[in-house]
């Protein structure tokens, strides 16, 4: 059973990611993708990197939350890195795409695709180099 949580406890979607997101969605074919899974994997330059994409529902031990009627599941391995973190959507000149502010990251990769956290957040065995996106 999924655990329910409150958005601004785990992770919080801005109005305007989630717009962007409900968008996404509606491309999606139908009953292939119904939920936000926001998770964090070994890998990238600083050692973690974020993995956002569309999942089919909730798994056993997800976390679940409701943002801006966007429904989000994070898995249990995930949370604790991602807590406190904010998703938005940025579309300008200068910057697009999702950006996530994350109280956790104690330092990140030039390019922001990865990072690392304090006490205990070291990598998984095996993620060294770097993630998608980044060029250093």
């Amino acid at each position: 059973m999924a655990t329910v949580e409150d958005p601004t406890t785990l992770v919080d979607l801005t109005e305007r990611a989630a717009a962007k997101i409900k968008e996404l969605l509606a491309d999606e074919p139908d009953g292939e993708a119904s939920v936000l899974r926001i998770a964090v994997q070994g890998g990238g330059c600083s050692g973690f990197e974020y993995a956002l994409g569309f999942d089919s529902g909730a798994q056993e031990g997800d976390h679940e939350l409701d943002a801006h009627g966007v429904r989000v599941v994070v898995d249990p391995f995930s949370a604790p890195y991602l807590r406190g973190a904010q998703i938005d959507f940025l579309d300008g000149l200068q910057e697009s795409g999702f950006k996530i502010d994350n109280p956790n990251v104690s330092s990140a990769c030039g390019c922001g695709h990865s990072f690392q956290v304090e006490e205990g957040g070291e990598a998984p065995e095996g993620a060294a180099g770097c993630g998608s996106g980044c060029s250093h």
